[in-house]
């Protein structure tokens, strides 16, 4: 039996020598790589946390102790030593164990993170209630370099540090978010982190002050200040001492010992403790070592080599959206691009090595890129902004308020719209047509294909307003691009096929599914006119009452959730016009969607073409065209 076998719980990590945990270090590693290999997943990220996670299992008491994990997809360490070793090969599966902490799993599990920079937001959440009802246990908030720059990790650690709370913060510093770090931050842990002098230093000034016999409290006072005065010097300032925290190291995240000494020590500290781990990304496994951006989230691969196999496919909505930019950046210097520490992940790679003067990552800050793309905007510029879809969450107010409410001609770029697969509900983008379509100056729009997508593009450029484009993660229908740009007219859908018994008005790349629906329809008898609308902002409305009042009968197909979505804003238009007899059926989420593959979640909410067949019947459109 191996020793991972052995842990139930993390109490049964207590009993371990510093040797047997070398060992149970190796076996986790070999088990993540072999399912991750099979799965998918987050594999750089946890391999770096290994040591740093069994050392916080052993020092704290989770699940009395919280231990809140920023971001959430480095616990896969953590998931396997709280009980769900058994489960843990189907992480990431349909129905199978979440890639990222989930209440309901687990107790150990005090706080759902998808989304970066929450962690000590959190945890001082719970530290302040804690204190309020006379509790006695200690919160910890893991968080990585990458996290931090993010603004909300800043707000809490100012308001941690002006109330004096009594918590841990321990700075997860791998150098990477997922692409390298970028800004003043990471440069300035980059500074104490390679340092030498402080520690020397400081260690010779104590060491020359401890052989002064009978200090008094003027030397002492003195002395103090000559230690502050070489801490400044060095290191300058410490930031985080600045803001009321004790800094405690950096330490070498990968020595089990001194980690759970320096743990030990934070917890005899009051007042908030910042520890500062160092980890490498993708330790323990050479391929992610040495190529951690590629293995920080990662399809199935070769376990043994970590070949990532080829696949013949057509390009993705993204490799085509930054092929498009460059092309069209080429024709205009004025076109700059924005991302928030995704590059790679946005398709603007290629835009950032041809353009490297007008390409900006502005780290884990999704709010600044946005504000920020409205001022190059407002002088003169033709900023375009990529953003996977739930991140945009995080920008909402900048993109209403200093965006759309001045009118500023910016691009939003929405990656990974409508289900995203494996990651869960903290990663879908299934809200941005809800709280997009309500702003008034903002055009939305949706291809149905790659081209389309190529199309709408360069509409947005030329359109002298904001606008945004949705774009799903998924490789494009493999659709020949045409060789130049074409505009598409503002707020106009397309009537993709004709018919008389039934509408069905799709959006995005489901219009292909709602095509070969109409096509089995008509083998039924039913005769199904396809729109594509295109728009989301402003709708076609006139063509959309036009084949209501012609066939009765409407379904919406849409990669969204129902509530103010695209089949919401159909039932709108029907009703401002005082429309009735028009039988309508939306298809699309009724709220937060668990994980699994695209092609799965689409089948089990009724997005596919046996789902629109059955919505067909449910609005007894067969029975219609029989008697008709």
């Amino acid at each position: 039996m191996s020793l991972l076998e052995k842990i139930h719980k993390p109490q049964d990590l207590r009993a371990l020598t510093y040797a047997e945990l070398k060992q149970l270090a190796a076996e986790i590693r070999e088990e993540m790589i072999r399912v991750v290999a099979a799965n998918g997943g987050h594999l750089a990220p946890n391999l770096g946390v290994v040591e740093l996670t069994l050392a916080l299992h052993r020092t704290f008491a989770s699940p009395k102790d919280k231990i809140i994990w920023d971001v959430g997809h480095q616990t896969y360490v953590h998931k396997l030593i709280t009980g769900r070793r058994e489960s843990f090969k189907t992480l990431r599966l349909y129905h199978g164990i979440s890639g990222f902490p989930k209440r309901a799993e687990s107790e150990h599990d005090c706080f759902e993170t998808g989304h970066s920079s929450t962690s000590i937001s959190a945890a001082v959440g719970f530290a302040k209630a804690r204190d309020l009802t006379g509790d006695d246990y200690h919160v910890v908030a893991v968080i990585g370099d990458g996290a931090m720059t993010g603004g909300m990790a800043y707000e809490a650690l100012n308001h941690t540090g002006h109330n004096g709370t009594s918590l841990i913060v321990v700075l997860n510093d791998n150098e990477m978010s997922i692409s390298p770090n970028v800004g003043a931050m990471s440069s300035y842990l980059n500074r104490l982190r390679t340092d030498p002098r402080y520690d020397k230093r400081k260690a010779d000034l104590e060491t020359m002050i401890k052989k002064i016999p009978g200090i008094g409290s003027k030397v002492a006072k003195a002395a103090e200040k000559a230690k502050d005065s070489l801490k400044y010097l060095l290191v300058q300032g410490l930031l985080f001492e600045e803001l009321g925290f004790t800094y405690l190291g950096p330490i070498d995240g990968h020595d089990q010992m001194l980690m759970e000494q320096v743990f030990e020590l934070a917890k005899q500290k009051k007042g908030p403790v910042l520890v500062h781990v160092v980890t490498r990304k993708g330790k323990g496994f050479g391929p992610a070592q040495n190529n951690p951006d590629v293995f920080h989230g990662v399809g199935p691969f070769n376990s043994e080599t970590g070949e990532i196999p080829k696949k013949s496919s057509p390009p993705t909505y993204t490799q085509v959206f930054g092929d498009a930019l460059c092309e069209l950046a080429r024709r205009d210097d004025k076109i700059v691009a924005i991302t928030a520490a995704m590059p790679t992940g946005t398709g603007l790679g290629l835009f950032a090595k041809e353009f490297p003067q007008r390409f900006f990552d502005v780290g884990i800050a999704e709010q600044h890129a946005v504000t920020f793309a409205s001022g190059l905007a407002l002088a003169g510029m033709k900023p375009v902004v990529a953003i996977y879809s739930t991140f945009y969450q995080r920008a909402y107010d900048q993109v209403l308020h200093d965006v759309c409410l001045q009118g500023a001609k910016v691009v939003l770029a929405i990656d990974r719209a409508g289900v995203v697969g494996d990651d869960g509900p903290t990663h879908h983008g299934v809200f941005d047509i809800s709280f997009l379509r309500v702003i008034p100056n903002l055009v939305l729009m949706a291809p149905k294909d790659e081209n389309e997508l190529r199309h709408m593009l360069y509409t947005a450029m030329r359109h002298e307003g904001p606008t945004a484009v949705r774009y799903p993660r998924s490789t494009g229908q493999g659709v020949e691009l045409d060789e130049d740009f074409q505009g598409i007219p503002i707020g106009k859908g397309e009537v993709v096929r004709d018919g008389r018994d039934l509408t069905i008005i799709g959006v995005g790349p489901l219009v292909n599914t709602c095509e070969l629906a109409a096509h089995e329809l008509r083998h039924r008898g039913v005769d199904a006119a396809v729109i594509n609308l295109r728009y989301l902002n402003p709708l076609d409305r006139e063509l959309i009452l036009r084949y209501a009042r012609l066939t009765k009968h409407v379904i919406t197909v849409e990669d969204h959730v129902l509530s103010g979505g695209m089949g919401s804003a159909v039932l709108e238009i029907l009703a401002d016009e005082g429309l009735s007899g028009v039988a309508v059926e939306r298809l699309g989420y009724p709220g937060f969607v668990d994980q699994g593959s695209i092609p799965i979640l689409h089948q089990a909410y009724g997005l596919s073409v046996k789902g629109i067949l059955g919505a067909a019947e449910r609005l007894h459109v067969g029975r219609r065209a029989a008697r008709s």
